[in-house]
């Protein structure tokens, strides 16, 4: 076996709906080569493979740049449904909406959030919901923990045999592993959530989830026979996209030198996808500024929101549902029948950036939320939910629909939900809006780790480019 081409690296995301792959130059941190596919999963009977597109992407790039046959890989994954988390805290306002932000920030899809004690209902709700992952929090450092503990006795009781991440209170660390050691459930300890009211720290949760996707998730879903599959994959694609975003808007710091590397500033990214339109943004939090929040989770700088209602394909029905576009319909049907479906023709294309318009316009309001005035005991102030992306400097746009659209999909697609809009919504004012063509945020995410400079070179190219 030959050595891996140097100074070269294929970062490959298989996604949901397409497998992308880039074959990134170490050095100078650029794009040589990209390719996609239609994802491959196994069928029924176990026929198929992941990597059978993840190789048809490998040719097409080999033939671009014959060096890319040799190259390590690093991907990201979303096939096969993702990953899925299920949250387990004490109230549903505070511990348990804490590890929900947290679970979206860490790249899975919230498929249950349950709250005020695990029971025999309340377990079947859980085992219904088919999570990968279970987050189980609860309580404030030196709070009162018996729930979480309670809870982990209850998991182990059970025999709850899929991944825990404990991210409660650090005091019941030893009761809660002692359950977990007993009932031999796979688990990582990691630090509170919530260590104190109004905190909100998701680091190490983030960390401990994307561990346990890897060790668990990735060969559980038995999406390939291959081992090389397992080997090569980092992450789930939102997280790793997000720490792409994350690059993106700060910088990587200053280099060896002290020179300076600075970020794109405040930045929102939204990719709409053929299942869910995700939204990411990195916002520095102003605590003069934030107005009345009544949420006793505070907001956090970096955050990611999935509105799994909304896509292209799979969620195409009850996007233009959501939109109240009756006359889009019976189109949203036949693209949720046909979810590889590609626009051929001026009317088919219309309809994709009608659906991709209102997904995009739908995921920003949710995630902006809106702002108003009300009175309260210290007068007039401002009540805002949400995140305030008024402000922000940079709008980046993702996904096939804008990647791939005609002459002005910027201004038909993106450019509707920034400005003014009446109702309060928090939305982009006036940012310079970008499409990752390149799909490079994927690429820097993966490559920010271990190859922070040719990551930052990808990120800063898409920073310096101009769209429409």
């Amino acid at each position: 076996m030959t050595s891996p081409a140097p100074h070269t690296v294929v970062c490959v995301d298989f996604g949901s709906t397409f497998t992308k792959a880039s074959f990134v130059d170490l050095e100078s941190g650029e794009m040589i080569a990209s390719a996609s596919h239609p994802t491959t999963l196994p069928g029924p009977d176990g026929v198929g493979d992941v990597l059978d597109g993840f190789d048809a992407c490998l040719a097409v790039l080999v033939a671009q740049d014959a060096r890319a046959v040799d190259a390590e890989v690093l991907a990201c994954s979303s096939a096969g449904g993702g990953l899925r988390i299920a949250v387990v805290g004490n109230e549903e306002l505070v511990t348990a909406e804490a590890g929900r932000r947290v679970a979206l920030s860490s790249g899975g899809k919230v498929v249950a959030v349950l709250s005020g004690g695990l029971d025999v209902q309340r377990y079947a709700d859980l085992r219904d919901a088919l999570p990968d992952v279970v987050l189980l929090v609860g309580g404030t450092d030196g709070g009162n923990s018996s729930q979480l503990i309670g809870d982990a006795a209850f998991l182990g009781a059970a025999r709850w045999s899929g991944p825990v991440v404990v991210a409660g209170d650090v005091e019941a660390h030893e009761q809660v592993a002692a359950a977990f050691e007993e009932s031999r459930t796979p688990y990582v300890l990691a630090d509170n959530v919530v260590p104190k009211i109004g905190v909100l720290a998701a680091g190490s949760a983030r960390a401990a989830i994307r561990e346990m996707f890897l060790a668990h998730v990735i060969g559980g879903k038995h999406l390939s026979r291959r081992t090389d599959f397992t080997a090569m994959v980092k992450g789930a694609t939102p997280d790793v996209v997000l720490t792409g975003v994350e690059l993106l808007a700060r910088g990587p710091g200053p280099d060896l030198d002290g020179n300076a590397r600075p970020g794109a500033g405040d930045v929102v990214v939204v990719d709409v996808g053929g299942a869910t339109t995700d939204v990411h943004s990195v916002v520095e939090i102003d605590p003069e500024e934030s107005g009345l929040a009544r949420e006793v989770v505070a907001t956090t700088a970096v955050t990611r929101t999935v509105e799994g209602d909304l896509g292209m394909r799979w969620s195409a029905v009850s996007t233009v549902e959501a939109a109240e576009l009756p006359d889009l319909e019976a189109a949203a049907h036949r693209l949720r029948a046909h979810p590889d479906y590609l626009p051929h023709s001026d009317d088919e294309r219309d309809i994709d950036e009608a659906i991709a318009r209102a997904a995009i316009g739908l995921a920003l309001r949710r995630h902006a939320g809106r702002s108003k005035v009300v009175l309260s005991p210290e007068g007039r102030v401002v009540e805002r939910t949400g995140k305030d992306l008024r402000e922000i400097d940079l709008l980046v746009g993702s996904g096939g629909a804008l990647r791939n659209g005609a002459a002005g999909v910027v201004h038909r697609v993106l450019l509707p939900a920034t400005g003014e809009h009446a109702g309060g919504w928090q939305l982009p004012r006036a940012p310079r809006v970008v499409v990752d063509h390149d799909y490079v945020l994927a690429a820097a995410g993966l490559l920010a780790g271990a190859h922070p400079e040719a990551a930052y070179g990808l990120v800063q190219g898409l920073a310096l480019s101009v769209d429409e």
